[in-house]
């Protein structure tokens, strides 16, 4: 097996700011309580003539870059995201073809907010075991075309954006040292996005219900993530062998301050330690740990060497977690 870690990160968020100052206008809310309840101060929106594919295509060009890696030598792309151009083709489909990734295979992965953690796990598989040398995985999410903007409860929380990572083969010891992946479906019912499938096919009825919007209940998904975000981490660094004082930094799922309060005060890690974006993207599902990671790696904060651990958690119910040594 070979050891398989992440050559090359970049990230794309859209143009278009918008403060909880803009979303005072538009409900029943103040920045003060959206700041004290989640830490969200602003997040990105994209343009009417964006969708999950230009944003993919943007970071995934910067990753590439980054990684020294053509687009040429790709051999798998995986799209983590639960907003696609369409249901299909796969949105991976249409990266493949803007960024000339003429011999890649190509599928997208659906696991919410835990998606690119779901999406770097199953690539590192493809290298590992040598089928695969270079792979692409993006986690995007275009969360402003599915939000109810009359929600007071979910409207604050949600942005747009992209990260991409390319995974290779790197030096024996090097890349990622394990991965902890769950799901618990009985929760599927607490953070849902219900009609436009073939459960509930878009009709006028289910378009007046207001159906084809984010739904979550708050506070069972709070209480799930601040348990299984701590419990994860541990379980990836209990199969690497190393212990909580072996972490470097931690990249948590961007969701909410709170949630990563919780998670980093039962690890007993520093907030030099913490990665955290949130204030100025909000939730951007699968697309929030690439691009803290990315931001990381390009301001300096990570070195070889370092001990990164990701950990994500999102509706399904998803968790998980992995822990890299930098390579």
């Amino acid at each position: 097996m070979r050891s398989v870690g992440i050559l090359g990160t970049g990230s794309y968020l859209p143009e278009k700011v918008l403060t909880n100052s803009d979303l005072e206008k538009m409900v029943d809310t103040n920045d003060e309580w959206i700041v004290s309840r989640t830490g969200i101060r602003e997040r990105r929106i994209a343009a009417p003539e964006e969708a999950s594919s230009d944003l993919s295509v943007k970071a995934a060009e910067k990753a590439l870059k980054s990684s020294g890696v053509s687009a040429e030598e790709i051999d798998l792309i995986i799209v983590a995201t639960v907003t696609p151009d369409m249901n299909f083709p796969a949105t991976a489909c249409l990266v493949q073809d803007r960024l000339g990734a003429s011999k890649a295979a190509t599928f997208d992965l659906s696991a919410a907010c835990t998606g690119f953690i779901y999406g770097i796990s199953t690539a590192a598989q493809f290298i590992a075991t040598g089928v695969y040398n270079y792979v692409l995985v993006v986690g995007v999410e275009c969360l402003s075309r599915i939000t109810d903007w009359t929600d007071r409860n979910t409207c604050v929380l949600f942005g747009d954006g992209a990260g991409a990572a390319v995974l290779g083969p790197v030096e024996k010891g090097y890349g990622f040292q394990s991965f902890v992946l769950g799901g618990d479906g009985s929760g599927g019912d607490l953070l849902k996005l219900q009609a436009g499938g073939s459960r509930l096919p878009a009709t006028a009825e289910t378009v007046d219900q207001r159906l084809h919007y984010i739904y979550m209940a708050g506070r069972e998904v709070f209480k799930f993530a601040v348990r299984v975000m701590g419990s994860a981490t541990e379980e990836a660094l209990a199969k690497a062998g190393l212990t909580k004082e072996n972490i470097d930094f931690l990249v948590p799922h961007q969701a909410n301050i709170r949630i990563i309060d919780s998670a980093v005060k039962r690890l007993g890690l520093t907030e030099d330690k913490v990665i955290v974006n949130l204030d100025r993207y909000g939730n951007m599902s699968s697309a929030s740990i690439p691009v803290a990671l990315d931001e990381a790696i390009h301001a300096g904060r990570i070195k070889k060497g370092d001990t990164i651990v990701l950990c994500g958690f999102g509706g399904g119910l998803t968790w998980g977690a992995t822990v890299i040594r930098w390579a």
